[in-house]
């Protein structure tokens, strides 16, 4: 029988919230002088699985959306996209969380939520698709889950059984101040479930407020090092990344690329190394081919700057082999 390719390859399952960013139609105001807002189908680990999938990998999202508009919308998304959506759950009685974004002039962004609660949050334990989370390879997460029950059961409950059945976990912080109670908890739960992951990216920002020093060196680096970890990553923007590994370091540079908007940078990255890693786990101690991977996910997340949201922006396996091969 021909197959397709897709239903063969490994699975990598994404778990988290999806929502919709208002980004204001004009960049470099704020929130209260922008004119209008045009909707940007978001949430990091959404945002990854759509990376994934784009990519060519094979993806699925696990979460749970609002039974309106906006929620179908998202799920449409996703599916257009080629993301296996049987992860999904509808909550009659909370809507899709909404974020509003605005671009600084700089190209940072400041967020504005709407989650009083949003459907996200309200993920129950017993809702997990756990058949699907059994079948992952790769089980990939953020932080935001984690900010308030039931959601937070129902992350812990979804990274046990993955790890229990063999996967292996890719933790993004993905840092949200905003969404917090204080800076104090963030950090506590942030970190709270640190030691169990295999594979953690932060970005410098997040370095920064994980160890309270504000030098991005490797020692500052390490202190977050856990023994488990089998490949830590700093993001370091237009500096590219660098990476710890028990065998070695280094860093890779970034591509200069004229940059819009730098939403869905970094999980354009985290999707581009899952989908390298995921069929060879062997390269994590491999430091050549390591580095490669890299470069495509620098290309990845350099080229995902070029236009404005996340999602639309992700890129194909041949523009970002086109980016790599042209060098800088």
């Amino acid at each position: 029988m021909a197959s397709n390719g897709v239903n063969d390859k490994p699975l990598i399952v994404s778990f988290g919230e999806m929502l919709i960013d208002f980004v204001p139609t004009v960049s470099g105001v704020s929130l209260a002088e922008a004119p209008g807002f045009v909707k940007a189908p978001g949430g990091a680990p959404a945002n990854v699985a759509i990376a994934v999938a784009r990519l060519g990998g094979k993806a699925a999202f696990v979460g749970k959306l609002g039974d309106d508009e906006f929620g179908n919308m998202l799920a449409g998304i996703l599916k257009e996209n080629g993301v296996i959506a049987t992860g999904i759950n509808f909550d009659t009685g909370a809507r899709t969380a909404l974020a509003f974004v605005t671009l600084r002039a700089d190209g940072e962004r400041e967020f504005m939520f709407y989650r009083n609660p949003s459907a996200d949050m309200l993920l129950r334990p017993e809702e997990l698709n756990l058949e699907l989370i059994r079948s992952a390879k790769v089980f990939h997460y953020g932080s935001i889950s984690l900010i308030v029950e039931p959601c937070r059961s129902a992350h812990l409950q979804a990274m046990r059984v993955a790890k229990d059945a063999g996967a292996l976990l890719s933790y993004d912080p993905n840092l949200r101040l905003p969404l917090w109670p204080s800076e104090e908890e963030a950090r506590e739960q942030i970190l709270s479930i640190w030691d169990e992951a295999d594979v953690v990216k932060v970005s410098d920002n997040e370095l920064e407020f994980l160890t309270g020093s504000n030098k991005i060196d490797d020692e500052t680096a390490m202190s977050l090092w856990r023994p488990n970890f089998k490949l830590l990553l700093v993001t370091l923007g237009e500096k590219g990344c660098n990476y710890y590994t028990k065998n070695f370091h280094g860093s890779v540079e970034a591509f200069h690329v004229d940059t819009v908007d730098t939403t869905g940078a970094g999980d354009s990255f985290v999707g581009a190394l899952l989908c390298k890693i995921v069929d060879d786990q062997s390269v994590l101690e491999d430091e050549p081919r390591l580095r490669e991977i890299l470069r495509f996910a620098n290309a990845c997340g350099a080229i995902t700057t070029t236009k404005k949201g996340a999602i639309p922006a992700l890129p194909t396996p041949a523009d970002a082999l086109k980016l790599v091969k042209e060098g800088k």
